[in-house]
């Protein structure tokens, strides 16, 4: 558990509440969550995954959740933190946690998938977030969404040198 003066960080361990989590954070985030198929299926999917959650006394601030994808290898499946806490640290904090689980697990690498740079501007802060964070743009798939938002999928190692 990480706790700053305002704000606490812990694993989601109950299923119902990752969903909850989830729910509350990603419908107050349409800019990127605005297809509610999607949206409903990364809620849906956060019960079965990995989850940390980032709270003030009780309140959801954001969430991230991750999946195995391989023997050494996993996904940042989703991350969403509420707009008026952007920019100070709660996603960094998040990813931070993350990898370090990915870590126990014996994982090595970590991908997450958006949407290309250049697409849309708040997707431009995303990749921006993840480039800070040290992932580094590893394939883009023009149509695996749809030719609109061509999914631009980054990658980062875990190994500690």
């Amino acid at each position: 558990m990480k706790e700053t003066n305002e704000w606490v960080l812990t694993e989601v361990m109950d299923p119902q509440e990752k969903i909850d989590v989830a729910r509350l954070i990603l419908e107050d985030l349409p800019e990127w969550f605005g297809i509610e198929s999607a949206r409903n299926e990364y809620i849906q999917q956060a019960a079965d995954q990995r989850v940390w959650s980032c709270k003030i006394k009780e309140q959801p601030l954001g969430f991230i959740s991750l999946k195995r994808t391989g023997n050494a290898t996993g996904e940042v499946a989703v991350v969403g933190v509420s707009k008026e806490m952007h920019r100070k640290r709660i996603g960094a904090a998040l990813l931070a946690a993350l990898e370090e689980g990915a870590r126990e697990e014996g994982m090595e690498f970590l991908q997450v998938k958006t949407v290309k740079l250049g697409t849309d501007p708040n997707y431009d802060r995303t990749n921006l977030f993840y480039q800070r964070q040290g992932f580094m743009e590893f394939e883009c798939f023009p149509e695996l969404w749809d030719p609109g938002n061509p999914c631009q999928i980054y990658i980062k190692s875990l190994i500690k040198n």
